[in-house]
């Protein structure tokens, strides 16, 4: 994992790996050509002089030649686009350093003032209800939104129970249900976070969160 500088400069770190990458490969086809070379040299000197090699031989080996050298370069070339596309990816999500956002989970803190949540709704629903739990899986609070449409809805706990008093601080779960009709409709939890740093892993850029979380940007439902 490798936590990206978010200067607009390159490192020279950066510039120099991707320098060596570069002579590496060069170096690496150059030695297959020259392997095949001596290979094909050798075998002319020592060929039967009463059963020589014909030219369609040596036209198909050196073709085989082009060929595996042309899928070292393909290959090479494609390592690059991806390389420069998930530095394009880091540089866009280093711009959501700092910045609250709305992600897929079921958890939300409170310091006595409550916390921000949200629930995605792909297709809206008659009744949407949201049941507060602490750590004993206990319900503390109710929320009845009514009745909601699709899409993502950013929701707040002032960090009251459902007695009026207030709730000790830590960590809550909640659970969202929603019903069209006799029906259930589906309803995604979303947690409240910030991002604190971006990192570049094999799979893409990820964002690491203020909530212990790791999740890609694609997983990012709202920004604040």
């Amino acid at each position: 994992m490798t936590t990206v500088n978010t200067t607009n400069t390159a490192s020279q770190a950066l510039l120099d790996a991707v320098n060596n990458k570069q002579s590496a490969t060069t170096t690496s086809v150059n030695d297959a050509q020259d392997r095949f070379m001596k290979l094909l040299v050798t075998q002319m000197r020592n060929q039967d002089p009463l059963n020589p090699m014909d030219n369609a031989q040596v036209t198909s080996q050196m073709a085989q030649l082009s060929t595996v050298t042309g899928i070292d370069k393909l290959n090479n070339t494609l390592e690059t686009l991806i390389s420069n596309v998930q530095l394009g990816q880091s540089y866009q999500a280093s711009s959501m350093i700092g910045r609250s956002i709305l992600t897929p989970g079921n958890t939300i803190q409170t310091a006595g003032e409550g916390g921000y949540f949200g629930v995605e709704l792909p297709i809206g629903a008659d009744k949407v209800k949201v049941n507060i739990k602490d750590s004993a899986g206990a319900t503390v609070r109710t929320i009845e939104l009514g009745k909601q449409d699709a899409g993502t809805i950013p929701l707040t706990w002032d960090g009251f129970k459902d007695d009026g008093t207030v709730a000790a601080t830590g960590n809550y779960k909640f659970e969202v249900s929603a019903t069209i009709g006799t029906n259930t409709a589906e309803s995604t939890a979303l947690s409240f976070a910030k991002v604190l740093s971006i990192s570049n892993y094999p799979t893409g850029v990820k964002l690491n969160l203020s909530n212990l979380m790791t999740v890609d940007t694609s997983a990012v439902k709202e920004i604040f």
